[in-house]
């Protein structure tokens, strides 16, 4: 069975060695972004999700304020490999920060009381999707990428770099590039383990 969807699907690999020779310009894969969360579906079309875009200094800038941050917290004789797994990704060629918008469910939560405790839940759900669809499209046109947490260590520091409104909450950073090294194979679980089927 051939299914485009399912091969783009199947070219999404968490990629580590990173370049910035990108074939695309930033204008290019700043539409990808856009138009993969646009079209990412939301609970009740509710589009909490939003992303910022950094190139250049401001991808550096980043990765820096991650290397400070952890710098403070990690042991001196432990943070050479943490070091150097941040200098991994700031040798990207840009990175998509995901964050939802706390005042947008907090509008739902009170106009649908009914579904209140729901719409944290579902607002994580919209995240996961946007930064998948994100890591798709990207695989899709070439572009390596891999999902990383730092937050909630970053978060101040982040919405003060870049002026963000307060009710963003930063979910995930997704620093992306050249593919500089393919990954090994992928193992996989037994489908016997995973899936039931009645027919």
């Amino acid at each position: 069975m051939s299914n485009s969807f399912l091969e783009a699907i199947k070219s999404r690999r968490s990629i580590y060695a990173l370049d910035k020779n990108v074939s695309l310009s930033q204008d290019e894969i700043e539409e990808i972004v856009k138009e993969a969360i646009k079209h990412s579906p939301s609970s009740f079309n509710s589009q909490t999700s939003r992303a910022v875009l950094l190139f250049g200094e401001n991808h550096d800038k980043l990765w820096n304020i991650v290397e400070d941050t952890l710098r403070a917290i990690v042991p001196a004789e432990n943070f050479a490999s943490t070091e150097g797994k941040i200098a991994s990704f700031r040798a990207g060629y840009g990175t998509v920060l995901f964050f939802e918008d706390t005042d947008v469910i907090k509008g739902y939560q009170k106009d649908f009381a009914l579904y209140a405790e729901n719409f944290p839940i579902w607002s994580e759900q919209a995240t996961g999707i946007a930064q998948h669809s994100v890591w798709v499209a990207l695989a899709d046109a070439g572009i390596g990428a891999s999902l990383q947490h730092y937050n909630p260590l970053i978060d101040a520091a982040v919405k003060a770099e870049w002026n963000l409104p307060e009710s963003w909450n930063l979910r995930a950073q997704m620093p992306f590039g050249n593919i500089a090294s393919e990954p090994g194979e992928k193992e996989f679980m037994a489908d016997e383990e995973r899936f039931r089927v009645f027919k």
